[in-house]
């Protein structure tokens, strides 16, 4: 299960096209149902491994590869009313299949050919073969954000059904995808993959922006809508149409994925200067009885997986809490510019599970997080199955009523046996009168000592004390909150230690 960031985007899927159509060149009609026809006659044909790009493309080096760039006059809508620019790239290394594009326009849709005179690149790359079978391996969404009269990049899609998306003044982080599937299973996962885009040409000063995927692998045909919106948050409207070739007894709706490698709670097993290196720091989960929960993400020694069972959640997403530069001291990573991202569930989504998977990660190179929706029944083959759900990215996209855990440190318990857990709560009206606070404190597996808490100075907030003894134990589940009466005054404190 270990993945790198890069090695996890080269899986691979089959293409279905419509041949003469694409490679006429023509203007053909389009709507959002032609997708969902090309994947209702996808899933009624046995899947085909597409062709991959020649050798000399997948020989290309990392430095190679990184060092052909797109020209940006040569982005589609470049230099003209159209509000967004769209940059593409090229296929090779770590992506050896290609995907087709096309524009929509006035209910028209045609091809963009694809033009190695779009990049410049580096003379260490090789001379490369192109033909007419050549394509992209996935583009860029460029718009006016901060800059007057320049463009600036906030959404990608590259990649398996991978993409990812900023809000101002960030930088890249987590991702989310299309569909997982079996993910953390023993028998390995399966990476459905993103083959056909559809683009829409927005009007002069339309702010959102509309791409359709059609997506495809051994298991499940898709076909996807997403609207588009740039700004503090970047927003995303999902309409997913799916149609499963075999049964779906392990699917992931609107799963993000992710990097945790330490912070105050595993530093002691990594030799780094920096106070903590991850992507994300926790698993948000709003559930259907509107229970406000905070699961710190870990970094386990062996592959684990937890699930939260409910009934149509109001949303769940993983979050980057800790805004400052001095909580990660990396100049170069930015961590601290890094998204959060919140998805919100349209419609019903019935019964099922908020699945967070952890891998064991010794660098910071691996996607070890994994979150997404897990429903309770499979999905019957040839089942059409039609979700809905938004997606918020941006450094705080949902803030829930309740006072957020904004720090979670664990160690040895000095002053006595087993182990000491710390958090922070930050400052809240609801803290006016700590004595009046009740302090809950459990575990299914230990006893725990009686919470302390006391003000912090530096937040404003209060720190919930409380210690454990593990004994032999190689996990320990664990819960805390704090309440006024039987209402709740801060978010529910969820842990897993583990050895």
């Amino acid at each position: 299960m270990n993945l790198t960031r890069r090695a996890f985007l080269a899986s691979t899927s089959a293409l279905f096209l419509a041949p003469a159509t694409f490679a006429s060149g023509g203007e053909v009609p389009f709507d959002r149902n032609d997708v969902v026809a090309l994947a209702r006659d996808l899933v009624s044909r046995p899947f085909a491994e597409r062709e991959m790009v020649p050798q000399e493309w997948q020989d290309l080096t990392y430095p190679q590869y990184r060092s052909i760039r797109f020209r940006l006059d040569r982005a589609l809508w470049f230099e003209t009313e159209t509000p967004f620019n769209i940059d593409f790239f090229t296929p090779g290394l770590y992506f050896p299949r290609t995907v087709q594009v096309s524009t929509v326009e006035n209910g028209m849709t045609k091809p963009v050919a694809f033009d190695l005179e779009m990049f410049d690149k580096s003379d260490e790359v090789p001379q490369l073969p192109v033909d007419e079978t050549l394509g992209f391996s996935g583009l860029r969404l460029r718009t006016e954000m901060h800059r007057p009269g320049k463009t600036d990049e906030f959404c990608v899609f590259q990649g398996a059904s991978y993409f990812r998306a900023i809000g101002l003044h960030e930088v890249y982080g987590l991702s989310a995808r299309g569909l997982a599937l079996k993910t953390g299973d023993p028998d390995g996962e399966e990476f459905p993959e993103f083959i056909r885009f559809w683009l829409e040409r927005p009007e002069p000063g339309q702010r959102n922006m509309v791409v359709h995927a059609l997506m495809d692998s051994p298991s499940v045909t898709g076909a996807y809508r997403f609207n588009v919106t740039a700004g503090a948050d970047c927003t995303m409207e999902v309409e997913a149409t799916l149609f499963p070739r075999v049964e779906l007894d392990h699917v992931g709706i609107a799963p993000g994925t992710s990097m945790f490698l330490f912070d105050q709670t595993n530093h002691g097993r990594f030799d780094d200067f920096r106070p903590a290196v991850h992507d994300s720091d926790g698993l948000l989960i709003r559930n259907g009885v509107g229970e406000v929960i905070w699961r710190p993400l870990a970094n386990p020694t062996r592959l684990q997986v937890s699930s939260f069972v409910d009934t149509n959640p109001q949303g769940f997403g993983l979050m980057q809490r800790k805004r400052a530069f001095s909580d990660y001291a990396d100049l170069e990573a930015q961590y601290h510019k890094r998204p959060s991202l919140w998805v919100e569930p349209q419609g019903d989504w019935g019964k099922g599970t908020v699945t967070l998977v952890e891998i064991p990660a010794d660098q910071e190179i691996y996607d070890n997080i994994v979150a997404y929706w897990r429903p309770a029944e499979p999905y019957v083959p040839r089942q059409q199955v039609d979700m809905s759900y938004s997606l918020f990215w941006g450094e705080e996209p949902q803030r829930t009523p309740m006072p957020r855990v904004i720090n979670t440190a664990m160690g040895e318990n000095t002053f006595g046996e087993g182990r000491l857990a710390v958090i922070d709560f930050e400052a809240s009206e609801l803290f006016e009168d700590p004595e009046a606070l009740n302090i809950y404190v459990q575990s299914p597996h230990v006893e725990t000592s009686e919470g302390v808490l006391q003000r912090n100075p530096d937040t404003g907030g209060l720190r919930l004390a409380f210690s454990f003894e593990p004994g032999d134990r190689d996990h320990v589940e664990l819960r805390a909150q704090l309440r006024l009466g039987k209402q709740a005054a801060s978010e529910v404190w969820l842990y897993r230690w583990t050895t």
